[in-house]
C-alpha cells in the first residue's frame, strides 16, 4: 500500500469519526463539570431516530430547513435526555450510573419502538462541499477539506471547546466545579446550576451525534442503527483524558482503525466479517488498559527526565476529582 492509497483512507476515517467527535467533545464537557452521563448509547440512537423522521417528514420544505430542524430535534432529544439524567443526580441525589445506564436502555428501545415507520426508507442528507482553494493544498486538502459542512463543524467545535476550557474565565469555572466545587461554591457559583447547564450542552451534543450518523456518515434508521458507538464514545473520554483536543484525536484513531478493518476485511476474505467488525472496538479498549496500566508509569520513568514527563502527561488519563460525587450546596 503506497502513500497515494493511504490518503484516501485517511481521509474518510477524518470525515466519518465526525459523529463520534461530536458524541465524545459532549460527554467531555458534561464530565468535566463533574457529572457522569451513561445514557450515551440510548441518547445517540434516539437522536439519530428523531433526526431522521424530521428531516425525511420535512423534506418537502427543501433539503437544507428539514436537514436543520432534523440537528435541531436531535438535540432537544438528547438535551431532555441527560436533563433527567441531572434531576435525578444533581436534584434527587440518586445514583448517575443507575440513572444513565437506564435511560440508556429506555432510550435504545424507544428509538426502536417510535421509528419502526422510518426503517429502510431514503431521506434526506447532508450534501458535500469543497472549500475552494483550501481544497488543493496537497495531502491536506483532500484529508480536510473535501467533506461536508458536518465535518468542518466539528473541527470549530474541537477548537471552540478547547479555548473554552483552557483560555477562558468560564471554562476555568467549569473545570473547578469537576475538581473543586466546595471551592467554586465558595466563590459564588451555583454549581448545581452550573451543572445542569453541562449536562444539557454535552447531551445536546450527543443527540446532534446521533442525527450526524442519520442523516450523513450513516445516511438512514434502521433497529440499533447506531449501536456500540454511545459505549465506545464514553471509554474514548476516558483514553483522551478529559482534554478535548486528545478525546477529538482518540474519535480520529478509532475512525482510521475502522477504516484499516474495513480495507483488511477486502484483502483478506477468509476472516470472518464479524472479527473485523468488532477489531476496532477491541483495540480500545486495548489502548485504553494499556494506558491506564501502572506498569507504562514505570516502563516510562526509565526514558530521560524530559521525555518521562511530557509522554506521561500525554498517556496519563486523571478524571474529574468530583466526577460522579454528590454536591450538597446549602
Amino acid at each position: 500500500m503506497n502513500f497515494a492509497q493511504i490518503t484516501p483512507i485517511l481521509a474518510t476515517a477524518i470525515a466519518t469519526s465526525t459523529p463520534l467527535v461530536f458524541a465524545c467533545l459532549g460527554e467531555t464537557v458534561t464530565e468535566r463539570a463533574g457529572v457522569i452521563n451513561l445514557s450515551a448509547e440510548g441518547t445517540i440512537l434516539l437522536g439519530a431516530m428523531t433526526g431522521f423522521a424530521i428531516a425525511k417528514t420535512l423534506e418537502s420544505t427543501g433539503t437544507f430547513p428539514s436537514l436543520f430542524l432534523g440537528f435541531a430535534g436531535a438535540a432537544v432529544v438528547g438535551a431532555l435526555i441527560a436533563l433527567i439524567v441531572a434531576l435525578g443526580t444533581l436534584t434527587l441525589k440518586q445514583s448517575q450510573v443507575a440513572i444513565g445506564f437506564v435511560l440508556a436502555l429506555l432510550a435504545a428501545n424507544l428509538s426502536s419502538f417510535l421509528g419502526n415507520s422510518f426503517v429502510r426508507i431514503p431521506g434526506p442528507t447532508v450534501p458535500s462541499f469543497k472549500i475552494p482553494v483550501l481544497q488543493n493544498i496537497p495531502v491536506l486538502g483532500e484529508l480536510f477539506f473535501r467533506s461536508d459542512l458536518l465535518v468542518y463543524l466539528s473541527y470549530a467545535a474541537i477548537a471552540l471547546i478547547w479555548t473554552y476550557f483552557y483560555r477562558t474565565r468560564a471554562g476555568l469555572m467549569l473545570r473547578a466545579i469537576g475538581e473543586q466545587p466546595n471551592a467554586a461554591f465558595a466563590r459564588g457559583t451555583n454549581v448545581v446550576l452550573m451543572r445542569y447547564l453541562y449536562t444539557a450542552i454535552g447531551g445536546a451534543m450527543m443527540g446532534m451525534a446521533g442525527a450526524a450518523f442519520s442523516l450523513d456518515f450513516k445516511a438512514g434508521w434502521s433497529h440499533l442503527h447506531t449501536a456500540g458507538y454511545g459505549w465506545i464514545a464514553l471509554a474514548i473520554v476516558i483514553f483522551g483524558g478529559w482534554n478535548p483536543l486528545r478525546v477529538a484525536l482518540s474519535c480520529y484513531l478509532f475512525g482510521i482503525l475502522q477504516s484499516l478493518a474495513s480495507v483488511a476485511q477486502s484483502t483478506i476474505p477468509t476472516i470472518p466479517t464479524q472479527v473485523f467488525t468488532v477489531a476496532p472496538f477491541m483495540l480500545m479498549i486495548l489502548l485504553l488498559v494499556l494506558t491506564s496500566s501502572e506498569w507504562l508509569e514505570q516502563l516510562l520513568k526509565l526514558l530521560p527526565s524530559p521525555i518521562d514527563r511530557t509522554a506521561s502527561e500525554l498517556i496519563r488519563s486523571t478524571p474529574p476529582a468530583a466526577l460522579g460525587k454528590v454536591f450538597e450546596q446549602d
